[in-house]
């Protein structure tokens, strides 16, 4: 299984707490989610505090007109450094997100780190090569975007 890597950066000029408030809340996911992926919580199993084994059900579109649900858990927590949530089921033969907050001059620098891979082998990874790395980097270009936009950065 080939395993795909992924490293974003981006600072905002909030604090730490500020921080770790918007993004360990799951309801704010689809605020940074692109709209034609039609994002949708099914159920969580913890309100606002996020915490280790926390299962978190959605519904994506993959492609058009193909819905998939998707299971997620949140497989470390260390308050309000860093939480890694990992897929159950969905899309992915493996998806590990870490998601890492630290205070620096002026705001907190966050860092996403994804590895993930694509399932069926060889066509996963033509699968991949043709569209997958263009999709999940569009998805992560678009965070980035809204999240300037809502928390500036430099």
């Amino acid at each position: 299984m080939k395993v795909y890597e992924l490293t974003r950066k981006q600072f905002f000029p909030i604090d730490l707490k500020e921080a770790w408030d918007f993004f360990s809340s799951p309801s704010n996911l689809a605020l940074i989610t692109p709209s034609r992926l039609a994002f949708k919580i099914l159920s969580n199993t913890g309100e606002r505090q996020m915490y280790a084994g926390q299962v978190i059900h959605y519904k994506i579109t993959i492609l058009p007109g193909i819905r998939m649900r998707w299971v997620t858990e949140i497989t470390h927590v260390n308050v309000p450094y860093l939480f890694i949530d990992e897929q159950r089921s969905g899309p992915y033969a493996l998806w590990q997100h870490l998601h890492r907050f630290t205070a620096v001059g002026g705001g907190v620098e966050m860092v996403d780190e994804l590895k993930y891979a694509i399932p069926m082998g060889w066509f996963g990874r033509l699968a991949h090569s043709l569209f997958v790395k263009k999709e999940v980097n569009a998805i992560f270009d678009y965070r980035y975007a809204v999240l300037e936009k809502r928390f500036g950065g430099k």
